[in-house]
């Protein structure tokens, strides 16, 4: 089984541990040390022997930082994380709303002029170190090698997966011909080349895949793309062994420690992203003297605009995953539910998916939070915190699969028995908002930005909301969370034909239930309607078709519109999921997918 149940979080250790951190910044003459989340390629997810800011702090989320002085020890989380902190986290430790709450406004408060301000350049970004230095000039900024990894006597090995050739099939185009297209652009802005940090715009560029970070196929490497279409793959050599005729005489494969002299060879001007590139890169350029260029990551676009490969790899995908979670929703409906635990959700959910004989890794964690846990919107169950579902309780199921032609994350809430009122209302309200995202019509050059607000529109009347973005951005076969698209208040790109998207608000209610519902979405190029002005739309197509739960919508709350909407979704699913379900599930589905 991939999923495990054993706790991450070990809070009693924080207090030796953070003991022992001050000894190593009073031995560097510090005053305060900077513990981001992030590794040296500043992905949003770690491989366990990057993962110091739990292993400080006890805190297992995939966003926070830590500030940590001679007196205080502060955590920086959004609100997402809020209740999960407090749990996780010894007293020595003080949770910090951010971004209400920021370590900026902290130390220009206390910090007096001059004091010293330590981190490791590897692990902060150019923007970052950019920005704290703009906003805190009277403070002293000294980088020093990590601090952390100097005490952490059981440190996990760096990892060292083979890396693996993704097929042309699924990659929907060849690598040199990618190399080619993103050369061009690098060429006509003038620049030698272009550096590419984030490790899954190195595995895009190159059709390649790994398994360095748990749950995410991805490769830990930096890239260097010449104006010319050549490239240098900056990995353990040892790692490509089975790779070497796919790269291709015109991809160098040198080892990571090679990096300050390949920047040297190749000279500039050279593109950096200064939002993804470490400040050690940019201390290392300018102790070389290469003229650096800020810029966009060159795959970044490109990545996020799926071909026609990328897409029908993701529509199999999706349809595969489809019939695993109707098989485990019909086996939940017939069993004895108040007899199951949020364990076995975990692990039935994920037999169905290995049934398919195409699961290769789920794609994160499964979220199975029955009643108040539910309400903690990224919940791992562990055996300690594991919950018997009880009658009337609502779950929140999050999960996926990464599957060779495309990666899945669904949500669908569930209840144990008949749900309240109250809860069905707050359903309702929740789903009225998925189906406005689903059915909305927009121009091209909107944002995520702009659409966010559909969602919680109709939880805002009821003075509701909730906590996280509405959807994040989804890799093909990669990452289940890519950027750059988002729904969210600060998705500031313009959404793109090809670009994938999850659509889940939610609605949480601290000690009693919380409520989520996600399909995945991809950006389309709208049909035309009658008597518009003929301006160029876009809309939504759908990737995933479970039923939603009827038994917890409120149909009197909805437009005839949503009704339809409901309706309609789920004659899709019959008609594209029913052929290829077992016998067994045929009366489940029959109901699941009843018009309202």
């Amino acid at each position: 089984m991939f999923q495990t149940f054993d706790s991450p979080s070990s809070p009693d250790q924080g207090p030796p541990r953070l003991t022992l951190l001050r000894e190593e910044m009073a031995a560097e003459g510090i005053d305060a040390f900077l513990v981001p989340r992030a590794d040296r390629f500043q992905g949003e997810y770690v491989a366990p022997h990057d993962d110091r800011l739990a292993w400080l702090t006890g805190f297992t989320g995939s966003a926070g930082f830590a500030l940590i002085t001679g007196r205080e020890a502060l955590v920086f989380v959004d609100g997402r994380y809020k209740v999960q902190v407090r749990a996780q986290v010894a007293d020595v430790f003080t949770p910090m709303d951010w971004p209400a709450q920021t370590h900026v406004g902290w130390l220009a408060q206390r910090f007096p002029d001059g004091a010293v301000l330590g981190f490791d350049p590897w692990l902060h970004t150019m923007e970052e170190i950019g920005r704290l230095e703009r906003d805190l000039p009277k403070i002293t900024f000294r980088r020093v090698e990590n601090l952390i990894d100097r005490i952490w006597a059981d440190q996990p090995a760096p990892p060292a997966a083979a890396i693996t050739a993704h097929p042309l099939e699924f990659a929907g185009e060849p690598h040199d011909a990618k190399r080619a297209r993103l050369a061009k652009e690098i060429a006509a802005t003038g620049e030698a080349a272009a550096l590419v940090t984030l490790p899954d715009s190195v595995s895009w560029l190159f059709n390649i895949r790994g398994a360095d970070i748990p749950r995410n196929p991805i490769v830990h490497a930096f890239a260097l793309l010449r104006a010319d279409g050549t490239a240098v793959l900056l990995t353990d050599p040892a790692k490509c062994a089975d790779v070497t005729d796919h790269l291709g005489p015109e991809v160098a494969v040198r080892p990571e420690g090679d990096l300050a002299e390949v920047l040297r060879e190749t000279g500039g001007p050279l593109r950096i992203d200064p939002q993804s590139t470490p400040q050690a890169v940019a201390d290392m350029l300018a102790e070389a003297g290469i003229e650096a260029r800020h810029g966009s990551d060159p795959c970044r676009i490109p990545k996020a605009c799926k071909n026609a490969g990328e897409l029908q790899g993701m529509r199999d995908a999706h349809l595969r995953d489809a019939v695993a979670m109707c098989r485990f929703l019909a086996w939940f409906d017939r069993s004895d539910q108040t007899a199951l635990s949020e364990i076995d959700l975990v692990r039935a959910l994920e037999g169905y998916r290995r049934e398919t004989n195409m699961l290769r890794e789920i794609s994160f964690d499964t979220i199975a939070g029955a009643g108040p846990n539910g309400a903690l919107p990224h919940y791992r169950v562990t055996t300690q915190t594991n919950r018997q579902l009880a009658e009337g309780e609502l779950i929140v199921l999050d999960s996926g699969g990464q599957y060779p032609d495309g990666t899945t994350d669904i949500t669908r809430t569930l209840v144990v028995g008949e749900a309240g009122a109250e809860e069905k209302r707050a359903f309702t309200l929740v789903l009225k908002g998925m189906i406005a995202i689903s059915r909305v019509r927009f121009p091209r050059g909107v944002a995520g930005s702009h659409l966010d607000a559909l969602a919680r529109y109709p939880l805002w009347l009821a003075g509701m909301d909730y906590d996280h973005g509405t959807g994040h951005g989804v890799g093909a076969y990669l990452c289940v969370h890519e950027g750059p698209q988002r729904l969210a208040r600060g998705g500031d790109v313009a959404l793109q034909p090809g670009m994938i998207l999850s659509n889940e608000p939610g609605y949480y209610r601290e000690g009693a239930f919380g409520i989520r519902i996600e399909n995945l979405i991809v950006v389309q190029p709208a049909d035309p309607v009658g008597g518009g002005d003929n301006r160029d739309m876009l809309d939504f197509e759908t990737l995933t078709w479970v039923p939603i739960d009827r038994r917890l919508i409120a149909t009197e709350m909805l437009t005839p519109e949503e009704r339809a909407w409901i309706d309609g979704y789920h004659d899709i699913c019959r008609d594209k999921v029913g052929p290829l379900l077992p016998e067994e599930c045929a009366q489940w589905f029959a109901a699941a997918t009843e018009k309202l």
